[in-house]
Formats: structure tokens, sequence, C-alpha cells
């Protein structure tokens, strides 16, 4: 293993990424991707897209993923903090509507990498972050899929409080420090994973 390295996690297909950070005085260094160390690591991934979004404190993004073509996503933080979380729903798996979440910082430079087959969220922590992520295959937007945020049965720990009232709608949440969530008009009206998946 070279400068890149790889650690599984409780649900299989999900990777925590830590890099090796070289610095000094002047700053540091860093790869944030080499195939050889992830193929290495049993990861042969062909990315074809990268993104970058910007977030306020608050945001909550998710939980999304594409119906027909799913993305397996290499996500980090290149400022702030967020709290990444990925859904298992891939049918017949042994961690079917499972979560893992992970803190991703600029601090920390960890990266995460969920696999083709799991809806992903985050929520910001900080006053703002800038998130990037590689994905596997193109964004379709006519394929776009989603779960509720809040789904009790999944019951992901984003560390809000508010109570489930029937729907995703961010009503009533609020972070720490009360700061209140901010859901998009769509995220707010995703199923829950029973809603979403018959089988």
């Amino acid at each position: 293993m070279g400068q890149i390295k790889v650690t599984g996690t409780p649900i299989e297909g999900l990777f925590i990424i830590d890099p090796a950070i070289h610095g000094d005085k002047r700053g540091y260094f860093m790869e944030t991707y080499n195939e050889r160390d992830m193929e290495e690591a049993g990861l042969n991934l062909n990315f074809v897209q990268d993104n970058q979004s910007m977030s306020v404190k608050g945001v909550l993004r998710g939980l999304h993923f594409q119906k027909k073509y799913p993305q397996g996503k290499l996500v980090r933080v290149i400022k702030g903090r967020v709290f990444d979380v990925a859904v298992d729903i891939r049918k017949g798996s042994k961690t079917y509507g499972k979560w893992f979440g992970i803190e991703l910082s600029e601090e920390n430079k960890k990266q995460f990498y969920i696999s083709e087959g799991f809806a992903h969220g985050f929520l910001v922590l900080s006053e703002i972050a800038e998130f990037c992520y590689k994905v596997t295959d193109f964004y379709h937007p006519d394929d776009e899929g989603g779960i509720a945020w809040n789904d009790p049965e999944i019951g992901i720990d984003w560390g809000v409080a508010g109570e489930y009232a029937g729907t995703a709608s961010a009503s009533g949440y609020k972070m720490p420090d009360g700061t209140p969530l901010l859901l998009s008009d769509k995220d707010q009206k995703w199923l829950r994973l029973k809603g979403t998946f018959k089988y």
C-alpha cells in the first residue's frame, strides 16, 4: 500500500479512505486518489465525473440515489465539517436498511467511498462546508430517487432534536445550537424506505 489507506466498515461496500499527509512549516501535501492503492485494496473504480458543492450550516442533503444508473461515490470535505451517511438499499443484502455515518472535515481529511447500491446524504455541521465527490456514473436528472432522511425504521442519528411527524419535512428539527435544518423541497417529499421499495 502506498499513500492511501483503505479501511472497511461494518457494512460491506463502504470504505474509509485515509491519505498520507506530508506537512511542514510551509503547509502540507497529500494524494487524494491513487488508482494503484485502491486496486490493492480490492477497489477497481472508474470515475467519470467530479462534483463540488457548498452548503451552509444546517443544510441536510439526502438521502439520494440513482435508480437505473447507480453511482459509486468517493466523497470528501475541503472546507468545514459534515456528518456523512450511507444507507444500504441493495435488494437481498444482509444489511439492507442499515446505515453508517462518519464525520468528514478539512481537519481530518478523511474520505468515504460509497459503493453502488446505497442512498447517500450529509448534514453540514460548520458555518459552511465545501463538499467534493467523484462518481462512477454520470448524473441522470430523470433517474433520481430518494428516501426520507428521518425514516424512523432506518433510525439515523443525525444529532438533531425534533419529533418525527410522519413525513420528511424539516419543520421542528434543530441542531444542538438551535440552528434549524434546511432541506430542499424535493428532499422533504421523499417516502420512507418501505414506501420507496416494495421488496
